[in-house]
């Protein structure tokens, strides 16, 4: 078997090839290959059931019954190796509904599902947004993802970046029609948990309530677990309540997911610190058998300027601390003048927070130039409406005051050359170009890391040289027994979907650890969990269709409050937008209509050019019905039934995932009724053989009604024989 070929695939193509070549010739030995084939195209298809598999090995089994038969030892062998090497790889067919080689086509994942660090299946939940079955759109995310409203307002969407519909215009807005659905599932009392298992009597402690830490518990909960987090914080989320500003992350949305995972027995101990209120030992008298690390990365890095322990709480602070005292009640305006050092997320968040707490201005001094910045693009430009300032190839160098307080941040201009063996451009300051930035406070937004405070008492967990926790990422499980961690404290700051995708894979991990299974070497394939029916609608709909613009709050209220900024699409917005989603669940974008359209038909009528990776063309769907004869060639040839074709009403519809790229009348037999298709079908039919056999009449007949005209006789009860 080829080195890169799916398992299942492979073994069907085997054992397709000993079918067809007739190499196996006992009667006995072709019926049990003949349902382990049929076994093994379900499981390949997605229509496989919890015994398919049991199904299989006892076929295989039977092979060995008749030690006289080489043929069927010599296939049962062939197949025992392979069932014994790849057998997870055959039951994650069944379990996922997805294939990670994407041989099997019928199970090929999406771009986006795969990009998603939780792995959440997106083509299913925007197909049932489109519908209006947010409640059910919901359940499919909750099954990766227990807090869907809050990624659907500060999730960095790496689903949105592998959009396919965005080698045709623009990536289809997966961000914030998740938020949409999970508001009005909320609103509705829709948004239910899925009913938990019975208690096994099992308990695990879970060391911080950020998205790693709830994840996990949410979880374990359902799995039957108790489980109790604990808190240094007041309040719940972590980062999510005292790292992102409430006018992107209102703390009620928070709240009310929180919530939703308490309700399944979630104990969270609120300002309770690991190693000061209670230790290792107590939580293990109390019968607590696994531990799960989310603690964050709480602590920021120095800026290491002169000045800077000279006037720290005189002007300079970090963002950590500057974000978590502003959502903690404590609104003290910073300054009127500040000066945000950095350009991530952390940087734009600071500065916007410290325009609405009143600072007159704000400037974000960095580095590097700004289409190097690792913010987010669309909160740059939000901040820039606001009025916040951008002061690029700055690099600051000493913070300056008069003993009492900041006065200014000295800084040189810097410029980005190329170093000896590396292709990334660096900043280096320019000799000679000192100046001094008036302001009166700092705030520092350079990276966090990870507070290792009580870690102590896990002495046998090693940590990695960029001081964040080891763990094998396939179960997140650390070096130490019984301990596993994820979220920031192991990826170092990161995003809120990575932590989630951690803490799922923890849950999955600690049952594991309870009932004694060996741990997975990789991380788990994604899991779809159907593959719902397309949406019909026309061709130029569907190219029409425009990602809406998200209606913000007034830029004088942005300023002055804390009020959410995004005011969120309306309903119609949000069922257009999920329409425009090209299913890549079904379509795998392989070309084979296009190609043989174009090369053996000569049409050429597919203007499908985002299918090509590589070499994008143009793309319309419009354009398909100028010169489609809608033969049936491409659908003959779609592996994976995306482009098909009905007869309905009188007309030939064609199809790719349910728009409507082609729809031509049908002509009938002028003699007994019979469908002779479109026009344009039997004119390339006339033209391709006209020089075959002449055209003896002028009506529009079937074959069989042209024959009996021709011949004389009832091609019914004097069929005519080929030659």
């Amino acid at each position: 078997m080829a080195e890169n070929l799916c398992p299942v695939h492979g073994t069907i193509l085997y054992l397709s090839r000993q079918l067809d070549s007739g190499a196996i010739t006992e009667p006995r030995t072709i019926r049990i290959a003949e349902e382990i084939l049929k076994l093994l195209e379900e499981i390949s298809n997605g229509h496989a059931g919890t015994e398919h598999l049991n199904g299989v090995n006892a076929r295989v089994a039977e092979f060995f019954k008749n030690p006289g038969n080489p043929q069927g030892l010599k296939t049962g062998t062939y197949l025992r190796d392979i069932l014994e090497q790849h057998g997870p790889v055959f039951q994650s067919h069944i379990d996922t509904g997805n294939c990670a080689s994407m041989d099997c086509v019928r199970l090929a994942p999406s771009p986006c599902q795969m990009a998603c660090p939780a792995g959440i299946d997106v083509p299913t939940y925007l197909s049932l947004i489109a519908e209006g079955r947010d409640a059910e759109a919901i359940e499919v995310i909750r099954h990766d993802n227990p807090l869907p409203w809050v990624c659907g307002l500060v999730c960095t969407r790496p689903c949105e970046m592998m959009c396919v519909r965005a080698r045709i215009d623009t990536p289809v807005s997966i961000k914030f029609l998740k938020a949409f659905a999970a508001e009005r599932a909320m609103s509705h009392g829709l948004y239910t948990n899925p009913p938990p298992k019975p208690p096994n009597g099992k308990k695990v402690c879970v060391m911080g309530a950020g998205p790693a830490g709830l994840s996990a518990a949410y979880y374990l909960a359902l799995m039957g677990y108790g489980v109790r987090i604990l808190e240094a914080l007041p309040v719940p989320g972590g980062m999510l309540m005292v790292g992102i500003p409430r006018y992107r992350l209102p703390r009620e949305i928070i709240d009310r997911e929180v919530a939703m995972i308490q309700d399944l027995g979630v104990e969270i101990c609120y300002n309770t610190v690991f190693g000061k209120d209670v230790t290792r030992e107590s939580l293990e008298k109390e019968g607590f058998g696994a531990f799960f690390l989310a603690i964050g990365a709480h602590k920021s890095y120095q800026l290491g300027l002169d000045g800077e322990e000279e006037y720290k709480d005189k002007g300079v602070v970090d963002s950590v601390m500057f974000l978590k005292n502003v959502a903690l009640g404590q609104r003290t305006v910073p300054g009127d003048r500040v000066v945000v050092i950095g350009g991530g997320n952390v940087a734009i968040d600071a500065a916007r927070t410290s325009l609405r707490l009143g600072a007159k201005e704000v400037t974000i001094a960095y580095r590097r130039t700004r289409s190097e910045m690792p913010a987010d693009v669309e909160e740059v430009e939000h901040a820039e409406e606001e009025g916040v300032k951008f002061a690029f190839l700055t690099i600051p160098t000493a913070i300056v005051g008069n003993g009492e307080k900041v006065t200014g941040l000295h800084c040189l201009r810097g410029e980005l050359v190329k170093k000896e063996g590396s292709d990334r451009l660096y900043p280096v300051p320019v000799e000679g170009s000192d100046y001094v930035m008036e302001t009166d406070a700092v705030i520092s937004a350079i990276g966090q890391f990870v507070d290792t405070d009580g870690m102590d008492q896990f002495q046998e967990v090693q940590w990695t040289r960029r001081g964040t926790i080891e763990v094998a990422r396939a179960s997140m499980e650390t070096s130490q027994h019984g301990v596993f961690a994820a979220g920031d404290a192991v990826t170092g700051p990161a995003t809120v979907i990575e932590a989630i995708g951690g803490g799922k894979r923890a849950a999955e991990a600690i049952d594991r650890y309870f009932n004694g299974m060996p741990q997975p070497r990789i991380p788990k394939v994604p899991v779809r969990y159907r593959r719902e029916k397309t949406l019909e609608m026309p061709a130029s709909t569907k190219m029409v269709l425009k990602r809406p613009d998200m209606p913000m709050l007034n830029i004088d209220r942005r300023r002055t409050m804390f009020q959410q900024a995004e005011l969120g699409y309306t309903e119609n917005m949000v069922r257009e937008e999920a329409r425009r989603c090209l299913r890549c669940d079904i379509c795998l974008r392989c070309g084979k209509c296009v190609e043989v359209c174009r090369d053996k038909m000569g049409i050429d009528a597919l203007k499908f050019g985002y299918m090509d990776f590589d070499n994008p063309g143009e793309t319309d769907f419009r354009k398909t019905a100028e010169n489609c004869i809608a033969c049936g060639a491409c659908v003959a040839n779609c592996p994976n039934d995306a482009i098909t074709m009905e007869d309905r009403n009188g007309e030939r519809l064609l199809m790719l995932c349910g728009t409507v790229i082609n729809r031509q009348k049908l002509v009938h037999c002028e003699s007994c009724g019979a469908i002779m298709g479109p026009a344009k079908y039997l004119d390339y039919i006339n033209k391709k053989t006209q020089g075959i056999r002449p055209v003896t009449q002028k009506a529009q007949l079937c074959n069989n009604c042209a024959r009996e005209q021709t011949a004389g006789f009832n091609v019914a009860t004097h069929p005519v024989t080929p030659k």
